[in-house]
């Protein structure tokens, strides 16, 4: 097997470390920043957390390669569960290949027309300022659901419910579930509700108005003006990440927040 080791958010330092840990087991690995790489690795490592994985995502040109996600310090993440001290403790089942890959659901985006890269977690659009209100229509499949004015809108996969959809009021979802959630957030209308749609939906958040000009934010990470419209679809195909442990959910994800909110 070969394991290729992502350099988008590992330093060569650890990188060496790394391969050294996979050499002593057995492994022939490659440390590469080059994407062109990917399709020679059977596995790719990548640090940083749920963060790492979700920005080496966004630029991956190959995401046949499952992903084994790994964070350098203690991980209650969702894309990626272990922690570097772990690894080698989980090498025997890396090479037996006893884990499991699950596929990802990820949004395709087009703002004003143009694309963007695929979000995992989650695709919103706010004022540029906060606390100012945005007016939009929300349609779905080119029905109208509702003529909104609030703080902005979210529309989450499964994988980002526990993330910045919950904190906004969203519900959690079931990682195998195959919908997306959709989130006003702070509305004036104080009856409306998140609601959830099926994957295959087309969503559009449309006729964008503000006194400031509004942006799409992407996975929480980067910011793109939008003048009018954003259209949001299941994108194919899905990210694939290997889970070594059992308990990498949504719902374990939102147990780990309310263990941390008591433990304060």
């Amino acid at each position: 097997m070969r394991i290729g080791i992502a350099g988008i958010q590992t330093t060569e330092l650890v990188a060496k470390s790394i391969k050294e840990t996979l050499s002593d087991a057995g492994f022939e690995s490659f440390y590469f920043k080059n994407n062109s790489k990917v399709t020679l690795a059977d596995l790719i490592i990548v640090l940083g957390g749920d963060r790492g994985v979700r920005n080496y995502l966004h630029s991956a040109i190959d995401v046949d390669t499952p992903v084994l996600g790994i964070s350098e310090s203690e991980s209650n993440g969702v894309l990626a569960q272990i922690e570097l001290k772990e690894l080698p403790s989980y090498l025997n089942r890396i090479k037996k290949q006893d884990y499991v890959i699950e596929d990802v659901p990820r949004i395709g985006v087009t703002v004003d027309g143009k694309s963007t890269y695929p979000v995992l977690n989650d695709v919103s659009v706010f004022t540029s300022k906060s606390a100012t209100l945005m007016e939009y229509i929300l349609r779905v499949n080119g029905e109208e659901v509702w003529h909104d004015s609030s703080d902005g809108v979210i529309i989450s996969t499964p994988t980002g419910s526990s993330a910045y959809s919950l904190s906004a009021g969203g519900p959690v979802i079931f990682q195998a579930s195959n919908v997306f959630g959709i989130i006003s957030v702070n509305s004036l209308d104080i009856t409306r509700r998140p609601i959830i749609v099926s994957d295959n939906s087309i969503i559009e958040i449309d006729e964008i108005s503000s006194r400031l000009h509004c942006d799409v934010v992407l996975d929480g990470i980067d910011r793109f003006k939008i003048n009018n419209k954003l259209e949001a679809t299941k994108f194919a195909p899905p990210a694939r990440i290997i889970r070594m442990k059992s308990d990498s959910t949504a719902i374990s994800a939102l147990a780990n927040k309310v263990k941390l909110a008591e433990e304060l």
